[in-house]
């Protein structure tokens, strides 16, 4: 008896070496569940559990160690309890069986993770072109983005952001496409396209809002649209927002009230107006030092919880805003995951602005500066206070 287990021993230290570490632990488990119970016709079948495991997590190679493992204590097990050698060779032929077939399936998994590395890094490359990493500063505001993809393995979806300095002052946008994950990514691009060209091109902010329509009206199906607020900041102290369907942004005065930027000429989503031909209404906001502007999409404002009760992102600003944006978004987006347990199910943007006082920003070099010729329209500003903050 004492040379087989010395064999298995000196064998077993060979391929440990090479062997995953759980599936050796569901293997040792096994022998010796064998062990104290002797009875190996009992547990020796369950040795397959420990290739077929390896082949979850590791390549032909370990899955290879696993299974000449169990063959070896297998072996020696039932030499010791006492097995017919015909029986003996069906299990071990079984478990050389399954070895393979683990190792052919850890070929496979390989090949897959591979393949989805390959994917995930064009996703990221596009995410870069698309939705271009925003500077903290941006000519006279402080900015700070948050972005989460709904689809498992994107980093882009549906929803899309832009925010740059134009000879006509900072531009923004921030939109929601209809749908989500990567049927939406074209979209968002063609969207975000013509935004970054007409935003240099275009004097008037309306203007700008009027190529993305036409542009998405040549391009998208009927049953396709998208919902956006786009703004700009023209000359020092007004803010200029044109909502097209979407969400209100949320504005933060310096003294810490929110209210919620409701349009004064309701419009219908991008890609929509022919069907629904309401001229989308500019507003005009004052947005002097202190003050701070949210832009979302309904990815946030529609999160539920365990109860499917809605984030509350009106209270959740007024609890968490603060004189450094990135500090705001990332308070909320830890409490938007904590509210839906961790994971959302709709891809969410948020993008805010500050506009700090001259004391508190340094100069960017080949940023404009915040003055620019005044124009002639002008709209008065709605703004809706909301319950439970600061007057």
């Amino acid at each position: 008896m004492a040379g087989p287990v010395a064999s298995a021993r000196r064998a077993v230290a060979q391929l440990a070496a090479g062997a995953p570490v759980l599936p050796v632990l569901i293997v040792s488990v096994i022998v010796l569940a064998d062990l104290a119970g002797g009875a190996g016709m009992i547990w020796l079948p369950m040795l397959t559990a420990g290739p077929a495991l390896a082949a979850t997590t590791n390549g032909p190679r370990g899955v290879l160690c696993v299974g000449l493992l169990a063959a070896v204590l297998g072996a020696t097990l039932g030499s010791r309890d006492g097995v017919p050698d015909r029986e003996l060779a069906a299990v071990l032929s079984a478990l050389m069986a399954v070895t393979l077939a683990s190792a052919l399936t850890g070929v496979l998994r390989r090949r897959r993770e591979r393949v989805l590395a390959a994917v995930r890094s064009v996703a990221e490359t596009a995410q870069h072109v698309l939705l271009k990493p925003v500077p903290a500063s941006v000519g006279p505001f402080q900015v700070a983005v948050r972005y989460s993809a709904a689809a498992a393995e994107a980093r882009i979806g549906g929803d899309l952001y832009a925010l740059i300095p134009t000879p006509y002052g900072v531009r923004l946008i921030v939109g929601d496409v209809r749908g989500k994950g990567l049927p939406a990514v074209g979209t968002a691009a063609l969207v975000l396209g013509v935004f970054r060209e007409a935003a240099y091109d275009e004097p008037d902010l309306l203007a700008v809002v009027d190529r993305i329509e036409r542009s998405l009206a040549r391009n998208l199906g009927g049953d396709d649209f998208v919902t956006a607020v786009v703004a700009g900041y023209p000359r020092p102290g007004q803010l200029e927002v044109v909502n097209c369907g979407h969400a209100p942004p949320l504005l933060v005065r310096a003294s810490g009230s929110v209210a919620a930027v409701e349009p004064t000429q309701p419009a219908p989503p991008l890609g929509l107006r022919a069907l629904a031909p309401h001229t989308p209404g500019l507003q005009v906001l004052p947005f002097t030092d202190g003050d701070q502007l949210l832009l979302y999409t309904d990815g946030v404002t529609e999160a539920r919880d365990h109860d499917r009760a809605f984030y509350p992102l009106d209270e959740g600003l007024a609890r968490h805003v603060s004189d450094d944006p990135a500090r705001t978004l990332g308070a909320l987006h830890e409490e938007l995951l904590a509210h839906v347990g961790g994971r959302l199910h709709d891809d969410a943007a948020l993008l805010l602005i500050r506009k700090p006082a001259p004391s508190e920003r340094a100069p960017l070099a080949g940023t404009r500066s915040d003055t620019v010729a005044p124009r002639t329209t002008s709209c008065a500003p709605v703004c809706k206070p909301l319950e439970g903050t600061a007057s």
